[in-house]
């Protein structure tokens, strides 16, 4: 194949690795950033300990695509989990599965990862062209681009590949400001929403107060038939966490359809309420109930004053129904937090826009990989894993539709 000129825009993960795949095929890509910097929210996300995929079996891993799972899983089963991993360890950021199941490159961090991967795509030849952003298309169809300086570009690649990511964190670059510039080309694209967001709760005022910024340990969530395990934290606003963020997807479409969304969460899932009511029945004489519900049930004064918001009013004395509280204390959420707060976002390019080399059948020539598209998955490893796979396969699309230019 002869090489092609190939303008990616975008310098994500999904961005990145397409242009790995593009420039070891032999052709010649530039990728656009509009930050003075590639990979932001790659690099922010690391800084916890870069959580790069999942080692649950494949099928488990498929389904916290939920809707999405159907389209994607050819692109995920083209780059699995396990060739993430194998693609990191290459470039020298060898990984380990964590005791929850989740990979991690052994640094727990984005930055060594990132410098040796940038190393790389300098050695195929890739260029990196920051500080530029991409305005939309010429009357011909050519790409316009502003640099920070002022001057504007007109350029008409081969191929294009769009990877502007969603619009959570957009002080990070990625801030929707695409959905415009494809709604004009008619192209479908569902509102951008909060995912992996926390959701706002009427906290009486001495719950934010006393214990916003505490977290609720070793806790199960449960809503609509699905339950989920892990921790959360108790914000002035409201609640988020990897609990929440596990089961945000049908909490959000409960509080769009029905105005708010009530959760239940036991607060000791490890202990049976036949259990806790034999532990609550044995109350000494004038010791409090705080006291009581520390000692007896193992609550922590932020689960305790979890509690007693659930009750609305005084907490039960009978053990019995204490018990049943302590197992499925129900708390009212209101509605997302909003969609900056976010650590990634639902909506995007519709499905039915792309064809299976994920190119726009209304733009011919022009693809779209990662968060732009319409999928979304809890925290876990499941949102970069399909950030990569995504690209991957549009790079895989882009050398097929050259090969039959």
């Amino acid at each position: 194949m002869s090489a092609r000129d190939i303008a990616i825009i975008g310098a994500g993960p999904a961005g990145l690795i397409a242009a790995e795949r593009l420039a070891g095929a032999g052709h010649r890509v530039t990728i656009y950033e509009r930050m003075a910097s590639p990979a932001r929210k790659f690099l922010l996300a690391g800084r916890g300990g870069l959580n790069l995929t999942h080692s649950e079996s494949f099928d488990a891993f498929l389904g916290r695509y939920r809707e999405a799972a159907g389209w994607l899983e050819p692109a995920l089963r083209a780059f699995p989990p396990p060739a993430l991993r194998d693609w990191a360890d290459g470039l020298g950021a060898e990984t380990f599965i964590g005791s929850s199941g989740r990979v991690f490159p052994r640094a727990m961090k984005a930055s060594p990862l990132l410098r040796a991967w940038l190393g790389r795509l300098a050695g195929l030849g890739v260029r990196l062209v920051p500080n530029t952003l991409w305005t939309g298309r010429s009357a011909e169809g050519a790409l316009i681009l502003h640099s920070a300086a002022g001057a504007v570009e007109t350029i008409s690649p081969d191929a294009t590949l769009l990877a502007l990511g969603g619009a959570s964190w957009p002080r990070l670059g990625s801030d929707g400001g695409w959905v415009s510039l494809l709604a004009e080309r008619g192209i479908a694209v569902s509102p951008l929403r909060s995912a992996n967001a926390g959701f706002t709760v009427a906290w009486s005022q001495p719950m934010r107060e006393r214990f916003a910024g505490e977290p609720l340990k070793r806790i199960t969530l449960r809503f609509a038939g699905e339950e989920a395990a892990g921790e959360a934290m108790i914000d002035a606003e409201g609640i988020e966490g990897g609990v929440i963020y596990a089961l945000s997807a049908p909490i959000r479409a409960a509080i769009e359809r029905d105005g708010a969304a009530t959760i239940l969460i036991d607060l000791r899932p490890g202990v049976t309420a036949a259990d806790l009511v034999q532990r609550l029945a044995k109350r000494r004489k004038g010791e409090t109930l705080s006291n009581h519900l520390r000692k007896a049930a193992g609550l922590p004064p932020v689960a305790i004053a979890l509690l007693r918001e659930a009750a609305g009013t005084a907490l039960p004395a009978d053990p019995q129904a204490l018990a049943a509280l302590i197992k499925a204390a129900p708390l009212r959420l209101d509605a997302p937090m909003p969609i900056a707060r976010a650590i990634s976002t639902a909506g995007g390019v519709a499905r039915a826009e792309i064809d299976a080399g994920f190119m726009l059948k209304r733009l011919p020539g022009v693809f779209v990989a990662g968060e732009m598209l319409d999928w979304e998955a809890p925290t876990g490893g499941y949102l970069l894993q399909a950030s990569f796979a995504t690209g991957v396969a549009a790079a895989e699309g882009m050398k097929e539709w050259l090969a039959g230019r």
